[in-house]
């Protein structure tokens, strides 16, 4: 994903000043939290970006956007960030730093979506398959229901695809058919 520049050079100095004080991990959990804020307030990015909006104002949301327990890595990262005027960058930030984390731990990011909810016991199936499909990288999930793959599921490991759906079944039919 290509965040732009800023966000980049800014989210590879923060996972350096990180690495530094040991707390790369803490800062990862505080981005993914960043982010999820960011996709469940999407108005978020607009007060950040709203010069009438006070730095004391958007240093709370910043901080309120990270969770619950804050790392003072983080708290001095908003700062700096107020200061020079980047706080619109933010969320590309995140997501840069999210990025950086996953590839410098090798980490890949798991998205099953199913046509409906799934008991556990068939998401641990599903979970197990993708072990044995990549053995000895870290996973990381993400769950989705889409009614729209009719039935099965699509299974997406960083750029792969496995895609057991009804829809695409239907879609690879009508390929056939029209090219006979």
């Amino acid at each position: 994903m290509d965040n732009g520049l800023i966000p980049r050079r800014y989210a590879k100095a923060l996972y350096k000043f990180a690495l530094e004080h040991g707390s790369t991990q803490a800062v990862y959990d505080e981005m993914k939290e960043v982010i999820g804020a960011f996709e469940s307030s999407p108005r978020l990015q607009k007060t950040l970006a709203n010069p009438f909006v006070s730095e004391a104002d958007k240093a709370s949301l910043l901080k309120a956007a990270a969770g619950e327990k804050v790392e003072n890595d983080y708290l001095g990262f908003i700062r700096m960030l107020l200061e020079m005027h980047r706080e619109e960058y933010m969320h590309l930030i995140a997501l840069a730093y999210r990025d950086l984390y996953r590839k410098e731990n090798k980490i890949s990011q798991v998205r099953i979506t199913t046509a409906a909810e799934l008991p556990e016991a068939e998401m641990a199936k599903l979970r197990a398959m993708v072990e044995k499909a990549f053995p000895g990288t870290k996973l990381e999930y993400s769950y989705r229901v889409d009614p729209e793959l009719i039935g099965g599921f699509v299974i997406d490991v960083d750029d792969a695809r496995m895609d057991a759906s009804i829809s695409n079944e239907i879609e690879q039919l009508r390929l056939t058919l029209i090219t006979k």
